[in-house]
Formats: structure tokens, C-alpha cells, sequence
């Protein structure tokens, strides 16, 4: 018998053998991706030699490739177009011209033009490959050639650096300008071997001190535009394709259709609109970085090349190929000034690149680990901070001075972000600008943010005053007694520094303006001890011994993501500055953890929430007082009764200004 079926009551969630829907969706997932994978190599092409043989226009059996589907091999095409077939100049569906298994003979030609010159009158110094034999479609293929060439004087100037292939069935010729050339065996095609490269501008600054007694020179005429100088890099790997299979030419993304190369003579199949290509070869540049890179110029006179000639995946080659022209379209779009999708400059892939390159690979993994962590720390701390401040009912504990003092902080940070880096990542600052905001609603939280008259005779007429939401108890009183005494030592100490560190910028350092010098000097304070804003909440648990007071589920949260990031620190490229700087928390956070070991929490204190558990018991017991008061006199008035019930109540309210609903057991 089927199972019945039913309507599912509203609300509740639908039972599907026991597997949530995000369960049965990621296997969802899985499945289709693992499907996808599996018909992309069954039906496009696997890598293995696919051959199969036939007969050319002479009646003469030939090796063609199996591949082809619907396209005739090249050497059986017909001799003319099917009736009422009209011939397409530009191929619809391309298929493989040569076959898998087949030996190629490769030479390849460094020149400072594309236009390609007998092979008899290159200089020999400029023929850097010359391989025989090459198999293609064999992956076990892998040839190494390294060598060194002059650098022509085109070059050096500014100049591109092309390589001219020529690719061929082993004994053929392969000099187009050879008599006995023949298309259907031999291709020749050009590539640069340099990339222009954007150069970013030095800013210019100077010494402050030295600027205001030496008389002011002519400004140097800087170029309109970008400036851009040909980048040379020496190592290159270049791939044969053997798996593509046949492809739908005009609809290949341009990243990919650059390395397909059709047939020279533009012969097409019965119908008119199929044709053939020559293997693929992908000049792989996806690795090279642009520190490795050579700025051409005419000092440089001789350059090393290190080619690795393999085989690669097709699905391999089509991503490889359409990240690598993405990012260096969209730095050729920075340079030109024009909006970046999330801003930055364009080198942000490359500076993941860089980490997967340099960074050893254990240490990455633990990288991407932690980095999943980081992100759900952080969005935890960012929660648990926001509801230990909705809920809290007094300001115990709480440093108003270190909230304002966290407020500047990140204020001098986005002012030194917009000042020193024009395309920062909008995220970056969105980011920081969302923290500025976080703090300052915490203090209206904690005290009531007024807009009052000035004083007589003061510059402003109005000020900003922080007043008291209600009438502080005797602890809040003691908090912000302790908090001035602890800022007072503060002020002792930071004050000192930063003036000690503003003239030593001063005199030694450069800087684009006054305003900068400012901004740096801030920026490198908070970088160098901004720590000691968390001194005076270390101070104020120290003179209440206790901690209860303090955030603590969004605490241990961020000091989490503070080992996390000395983690970051030891895999990112970043100042010497900054790396120290992540790791001044660890300081605060060991501190807090012994004083969270010696100040246990109890009922006596205050917990998490600024509610008095000791206070919250002895109203406990006034009440279970009164229920036997109550109880044990029954001749008297009832109404009597509840008056004393009131009073007791009331005195308890007044004790701690709430009251506590439900129950209670006296504690025996």
C-alpha cells in the first residue's frame, strides 16, 4: 500500500527522509557537478589518441583524426560544395585538422617584428627552439629548453619582442617562404613575448622641514596618461591542446579563440560553413608575476628564456586562459583611470597568485582553513557585541573614554586609507566605515549624546556634552572614577610617544603634505601602541575585581580572529609595522585571561548582562521571606498583608532598580 500523504501543517517543515534541504541541495550539487564533469569528458574529448584511417583524393590511405563528428576529416573533404550550399567566409564549426599520435617539428623565432623573415636568413642567436618529434596528444610529452638571445635594439626601446612559431608534421617544411610549402602539413604563427604594463606613479614628496628654507623649484611636467614600458618575463610554458574536439567558432570567448588557428586555405566541408584548425598551443603567461618581471631598456642587452613544452587539459587551458586575460584586462582599465568592479588597482589577482606561489603549501591549506574561521569569528563577535550592548542595564565596567578613543582610532585609519591609496577596494573602506558607525552607537548606549550651549565668550556656540542616561549607582560612580584615573596614566604615556614619533617623522621622513604628515604620524601611533585603549578596561577590572562586566562570548571572539591574523601576518607580504601590530593584542588577551582566572564569576557579581547576581539572590530571599510571613499569619488582614508584600518588594526595586519575575527558593 502507498504511503498516505498529507498537507503539511503551516510552519513546520517538511520531512524528506530525514535529510534537511540544505543536506539534499549540496548533494544536489555534488551530483550534478560530478555529471557535468563526466559527460564534458566522455563527449568533448578525453586526452587519449583518437584515430582512424581513410582515403584521400588520390585513393591513398591516410591517418585522420575520429574526433571530427559531422566534419569530414580534412583529407576526405570534397572537392566542392554540396548543391545549394553557400560558402561562409568565417568557419562555423571547427574540427581537428591533424591526428592525435601525430610527431611535430617546432621551431621557434625571437624578433623585434611580426613580420616573419626566411628561416635561412635568421640569425641563428635568434632561433631559440628547434624541437623534433614532437608527439602529439602524448602527455607523457615534456620537453625543457633553456637558453639566452640578444635583445634587439627595437626592443629596448619600448619595442615589442615577438616569437614567431612554426609548427609542422615532422619533415615538412615549415618556412612559408620555402617553394614546396604546403599549408595542409606546416602553420606559422606570431606572439608577443612582452606585456605593456601600466607603471604607477611615484608620489612625490619631500621633508617638510628641509621644503620651508630651500626655495621652490619648477614643477617637473608630468606625462598625461599612464606611463607604460615593455615587462619581459623568462620563463613560459607552452601547451598542446589534444583534447578540444570540435568547437562552435564564432561563439568561443575571445581569451580562447586568440590560440585557435584555422586552416590557411580556408577550405570548407560539403555544406560550406565547417572548416578545420591546426593544434592548439597555449602560450601559458597565467604564473608569471610581475615582480619576476624585466623592464626592457637599453641597459638590458641579453635576456634568458626557460620554455617547458607539455601537454594540458582543454577545460584546464579555457580557465587558465580566461583568468589570466580577465585580470590583465581589468589592470589595463585601472591604468587608464576607468572603474574597477569592488575598486582596487587590478593587482589583487595577482597578489593571490603570489600567495599560492610563494607560500608552502601546508601553510596555505592552514591559510584557507582559518580563513573560514575568521569570517564566522568575526561575524560572532560583530553579533554578541551588538546584543551585549542592547541588553546591558548599567555602565558598569564600561569605558566611555576607550569607546571615544576607538572612534579616532578608525577614523585615522579611513583617513589614511582615502589619503594614501586612491583605489582602495570600496569593500575595504565600507568595511571601516561600518566600524566607526558600531562605535559610536555604543556610546549612545551608554550615555545620552546632547547638543548644549557653550559657555560665554567660547569660539563655538554649541558643544557636544555626554550625560548620564540615569543617576549612577555607587559601582557606576566607582567605573568612572577608575576609568579617568586610568586614561590620566594613559595620557602620561601616549602623549610622550606620539610627540617623540611626530618628530622623528618630521626630520627623517618625507611627506606629500602637512595634512599627510598628520594623517601618517595618527596612523603609525595607532599601529605602534593602539593597544593601550584596552588598558584602562584592564584597569577598571583590576579596581572592581571582576570581569563579569565584560563582553565576554564577543571578546574571546575577536581575540580569536587576533591569532588568526598572526597567522596572516607570517603568509601575507605586508610592513614590518603592520605584521608587529597584529600581534599587540595577544598581550591584552593573555592579561585578560589571568584576570579572568583570578576574578572568578560568581552570583555575588555583576554578570554579562549589568545585572547583579548577588542582588538578584537577596531578592530571591526577601521574597521567600515574605511567602512564609504570609503563610504563618492567618488572623491578621489580608489587605495588610499585601501591603507588607509591597513594601518588601519595593525595597528590593529600589535596592537594584529592577525587579525579577517568577519564584524564588530560599537559599539555605
Amino acid at each position: 500500500m502507498p504511503p498516505q500523504t498529507g498537507t503539511v501543517a503551516p510552519g513546520a517543515q517538511p520531512q524528506d527522509g530525514g535529510m534537511s534541504p540544505m543536506v539534499k541541495s549540496a548533494i544536489q550539487g555534488l551530483v550534478m557537478f560530478f555529471g557535468i564533469q563526466f559527460v564534458m569528458g566522455k563527449f568533448m574529448g578525453s586526452g587519449k589518441a583518437t584515430t582512424t584511417t581513410t582515403t584521400d583524393a588520390s585513393g591513398t590511405v591516410v591517418t585522420v583524426p575520429a574526433n571530427t563528428a559531422e566534419i569530414p576529416p580534412y583529407y576526405a573533404r570534397p572537392d566542392h560544395l554540396d548543391e545549394g550550399a553557400v560558402y561562409n567566409p568565417l568557419a562555423q564549426r571547427i574540427a581537428p585538422i591533424w591526428p592525435l599520435d601525430s610527431p611535430l617539428d617546432i621551431t621557434i623565432v625571437v624578433s623585434p617584428t611580426f613580420v616573419s623573415e626566411p628561416l635561412a636568413k635568421t640569425p641563428k642567436e635568434r632561433i631559440v627552439v628547434d624541437e623534433v618529434a614532437f608527439k602529439l596528444g602524448d602527455y607523457k610529452e615534456n620537453r625543457v629548453i633553456d637558453t639566452t638571445f640578444p635583445v634587439p635594439k627595437e626592443v629596448q626601446n619600448n619595442g615589442t619582442l615577438w616569437a614567431h612559431f612554426y609548427i609542422g608534421l615532422t619533415g615538412s617544411k615549415l618556412d612559408p617562404s620555402t617553394p614546396g610549402y604546403n599549408p595542409e602539413r606546416a602553420f606559422h604563427f606570431i606572439h608577443p613575448l612582452t606585456q605593456y604594463i601600466a607603471q604607477k606613479k611615484i608620489k612625490k614628496t619631500k621633508n617638510l622641514l628641509a621644503a620651508v628654507n630651500e626655495t621652490e623649484e619648477p614643477e617637473e611636467v608630468i606625462p598625461a596618461g599612464p606611463i607604460i614600458k615593455s615587462h619581459y618575463h623568462p620563463n613560459f610554458t607552452m601547451s598542446f591542446i589534444p583534447d578540444s574536439g570540435v568547437m562552435h567558432y564564432p561563439s568561443l570567448q575571445p581569451a580562447v579563440r586568440q590560440y585557435i588557428h584555422t586552416e590557411a586555405t580556408g577550405a570548407r566541408d560539403g555544406t560550406g560553413q565547417n572548416g578545420w584548425y591546426y593544434p592548439v598551443l597555449f602560450v601559458n603567461t597565467f604564473w608569471q608575476l610581475r615582480t619576476h618581471m624585466t623592464t626592457l631598456n637599453s641597459t638590458v642587452t641579453t635576456l634568458p628564456l626557460h620554455i617547458n613544452l607539455n601537454h594540458l587539459a582543454n577545460w584546464k587551458f579555457s580557465l587558465m586562459a580566461s583568468l589570466d586575460e580577465g585580470a590583465k584586462q581589468t589592470a589595463r582599465t585601472a591604468a587608464q583611470g576607468g572603474s574597477v568592479p569592488g575598486g582596487g588597482d587590478g593587482s589583487e589577482f595577482e597578489m593571490i597568485k603570489e600567495v599560492l606561489i610563494d607560500t608552502n603549501i601546508y601553510l596555505l591549506g592552514t591559510t584557507v582553513v582559518v580563513s573560514i574561521f575568521h569570517m564566522i569569528f568575526e561575524m560572532l563577535a560583530f553579533k554578541s557585541d551588538i546584543s551585549h550592548y542592547r541588553n546591558k542595564k548599567n555602565n558598569v565596567g564600561i569605558s566611555v573614554r576607550s569607546i571615544l578613543g576607538n572612534v579616532f582610532m578608525q577614523a585615522v585609519i579611513f583617513l589614511y586609507l582615502l589619503d594614501n591609496n586612491e583605489n582602495t577596494s570600496w569593500m575595504i573602506l565600507f568595511s571601516q566605515g561600518m566600524g566607526i558607525f558600531i562605535e559610536l552607537w555604543k556610546i549612545t548606549t551608554v550615555v545620552n549624546v546632547r547638543v548644549r550651549p557653550a559657555a560665554p565668550g567660547a569660539l563655538i556656540p554649541y558643544r557636544i556634552a555626554f550625560e548620564d542616561k540615569q543617576v549612577l549607582t555607587e559601582t557606576e560612580e566607582k567605573t568612572k572614577e577608575y576609568d579617568a584615573v586610568a586614561f590620566k596614566y594613559l595620557y602620561m604615556i601616549a602623549v610622550p610617544l606620539l610627540l617623540a614619533y611626530a618628530a622623528y617623522s618630521l626630520k627623517y621622513d618625507t611627506h606629500k603634505s602637512w595634512y599627510s604628515f598628520v594623517i601618517a604620524t595618527l596612523v603609525g601611533s595607532v599601529y605602534a601602541y593602539g593597544f593601550l585603549m584596552m588598558v584602562p578596561s584592564l584597569y577598571i577590572n583590576y579596581r572592581l575585581k571582576s570581569v563579569a562586566h565584560m563582553p565576554a562570548r564577543a571578546m574571546t571572539y575577536k581575540f580569536l580572529n587576533t591569532f588568526i591574523d598572526d597567522l596572516f601576518a607570517f603568509t601575507i607580504k605586508m610592513p614590518t609595522l603592520h605584521r608587529l601590530a597584529t600581534l599587540r593584542d595577544d598581550v591584552i588577551f593573555f592579561v585578560y585571561l589571568y584576570q579572568s582566572y583570578k576574578y572568578k564569576v560568581d552570583y555575588t557579581r555583576v554578570n554579562e548582562f549589568g545585572q547583579g547576581g548577588g542582588e538578584d539572590e537577596v531578592i530571591a530571599e526577601e521574597k521567600a521571606e515574605v511567602v512564609e510571613l504570609v503563610e504563618g499569619t492567618k488572623g491578621k488582614d489580608e489587605s495588610t498583608e499585601v501591603g507588607k508584600v509591597g513594601k518588601v518588594e519595593d525595597a528590593a526595586v529600589k535596592t537594584t532598580g529592577s525587579s525579577k519575575k517568577g519564584g524564588a527558593t530560599k537559599r539555605k
